[in-house]
């Protein structure tokens, strides 16, 4: 067999098909869909491999045209889709969006009996990390099938052995199982990670009410070696055990639709980190921060999980305050 590609980073997860209605109002009554993909783990890729860095994208698709879809799309971006299974058994994953005009949109999933919510630990390979440095996953994975927690504590485990870093998010989904089950299950996978990616409402929900700098020292005390706190419209903030860093949100005129925008945080930060060339915590945790700041908002400023994500030289562009030749 032949040797992969090597990729910067690996993730794995679920995409799904998402179909979003083309006028807001009820769902019910949306006569018109545009048709895209969406996932957390392939929003992420997208976002780091138009930032310049190798991506490698895990799943298991259905032997069906949205699962065609899905792996061509992830193709045309540049990401390697070589070692997805095809499952003849089982479906591709559908959602939908529900804009009504105020607030965030609705989301509702299909994915139930999905050809990704039967990922189980025998589906990680030791193949799956060759040629690779780090390793990101979320918390969606986990909540998705009977196996699939196992199979997500095993890829991290394995990711480590093989010497790449790892980054967690996350990403809470309540409707996908019970607060009891979620908070277990996600604390339970911090120790095995270097880089712990927490929203606000996700550190209170797995530790209680604490301030930002508790939250810092709790989840380093777990095992993470760096804590990055999304803070919204407040911008975020970092912990190292050497540093502690807050920087400014990027202020924008109106939000669209925000989901999506936590993992284009992930990516920009992970494509500053990963590729740090200092020896200074502080100096490497505030650049990371500044273009995940960056990039969630950025995101926040198209209707679809990842098609308004930049590239390298757009985002460029933005830190040092150029601007576009438009025409």
């Amino acid at each position: 067999m032949a040797g992969l590609k090597p990729a910067d980073v690996v993730t794995f997860g679920e995409s799904m098909v998402l179909l979003q209605p083309m006028s807001e109002g009820p769902l019910a009554y949306a006569p018109l869909f545009t048709r895209s993909i969406a996932g957390a783990e392939s929003n992420v890729a997208i976002g780091l491999s138009r930032l310049g860095l190798s991506v490698r994208w895990i799943s298991r698709l259905g032997a069906d045209p949205f699962g065609d879809l899905i792996a061509s799309t992830l193709a045309g971006e540049g990401i390697d889709v070589t070692l997805v299974e095809r499952d003849p058994a089982y479906p591709t994953a559908v959602y939908f969006k529900e804009f009504k005009g105020y607030g965030d949109p609705n989301v509702y999933y299909y994915r139930k009996g999905s050809a990704a919510s039967r990922l189980a630990p025998e589906h990680v390979k030791p193949r799956w990390f060759e040629n690779a440095r780090h390793l990101h996953v979320t918390g969606i994975t986990p909540a998705l099938g009977p196996e699939t927690a196992d199979a997500v504590r095993t890829a991290m485990t394995e990711a480590r052995k093989q010497g790449l870093t790892v980054s967690f998010d996350p990403n809470l989904r309540r409707k996908l199982w019970s607060e009891e089950e979620a908070r277990r299950t996600l604390l339970s996978l911090v120790p095995l990670c270097d880089i712990f990616l927490p929203g606000l409402e996700e550190a209170e929900f797995l530790a209680g009410e604490m301030t930002e700098e508790q939250y810092g020292a709790h989840f380093l005390g777990l095992g993470a070696k760096a804590v990055v706190l999304k803070l919204g419209e407040q911008g975020s903030v970092g912990f190292t055990p050497l540093a502690a860093v807050r920087a400014q949100p990027h202020k924008v005129s109106r939000v669209v639709d925000t989901v999506g925008a936590g993992d284009a945080f992930a990516a920009g930060f992970l494509s500053s980190w990963l590729n740090n060339e200092s020896d200074d915590d502080e100096r490497n945790l505030l650049a990371a921060l500044e273009r995940a700041n960056l990039l969630g908002a950025l995101a926040t400023q198209y209707r679809g999980d990842w098609e308004g994500l930049p590239k390298l030289a757009e985002v460029q562009r933005l830190q040092s305050g150029g601007r576009e030749t438009t025409r």
